[in-house]
């Protein structure tokens, strides 16, 4: 039996599983941070680690964690009907609950006794537990002859993004409160489709979580459009 302390925990925008990015790299505005607790903080411990540009962090699915797993999966991708082992998948109802994921890291830097590590291209979950961190090497993790049929790169919907007049109104004022690239995340997550491959209905209505907002929006023949942009009170 193992038993794994987490060194640390992601704070990220996304609130919820719904409008994460399937796989890291898809969005590139949005911004996390890997806070390390103490006694894994120690500046020593990124010694090297500012030579990288991106990093593997491997975490925990701790939202379904308590859900236990199954030997098959409807990976949503495909449609939800087709159903594959779960070895074949990166579905988080796994045996044990390991998610690997690839970051662009930004800095490394001491806040009193966290070591935080900015990050980009990230697909976590807010309050995400990190048991390990190890620098990407090119020459090893990158094979340009890798194949997996199953596995394509998700097209992205070749949409434009379309706010309407309220939700540009309170886009902007939140861009100039906060100094966030607000309607860049927006469009970004939104161009990945976050809705399940079965789910095509142009009239119904979404909604993203999203830093501390409900973003809702709905998929017309010509645009994403983006209606509103709620201030969320938890």
């Amino acid at each position: 039996m193992f038993s794994f302390d987490p060194i640390g925990y992601v704070e990220s925008p996304y609130k919820e599983k719904f409008g994460i990015p399937r796989q890291p790299g898809l969005t590139h505005s949005i911004r996390a941070t890997l806070r390390l607790h103490p006694p894994y903080s120690h500046p020593d411990s990124v010694r090297g680690l500012e030579s990288c540009s991106h990093i593997w962090i491997i975490f925990v699915f701790s939202a379904t964690q308590d859900k236990g797993w199954h030997p098959t999966v409807r990976p949503p991708r495909l449609g939800g009907n087709q159903r594959l082992g779960v070895y074949a998948t990166r579905s988080t109802f796994r045996p044990n609950p390991i998610g690997l994921s690839v970051a662009r890291l930004l800095s490394c830097q001491q806040q009193g006794e966290h070591l935080c590590l900015e990050l980009a291209d990230v697909d976590l979950l807010d309050g995400t537990p990190v048991l390990d961190i190890k620098p990407y090497l090119p020459y090893a993790d990158s094979l340009p002859e890798a194949r997996f049929a199953l596995g394509a790169a998700p097209e992205p919907l070749k949409l434009p993004v379309h706010f309407s007049a309220t939700a540009q109104q309170r886009c902007d004022a939140i861009e100039r409160q906060l100094q966030l690239p607000l309607a860049t995340q927006i469009t970004e997550i939104l161009q990945c489709d976050p809705r399940p491959a079965y789910q095509q209905d142009s009239t119904r209505i979404y909604g993203v979580r999203l830093h501390q907002f409900n973003v809702r929006w709905q998929v017309l023949d010509t645009a994403i459009e983006v209606l509103d942009i709620e201030t969320l009170n938890d």
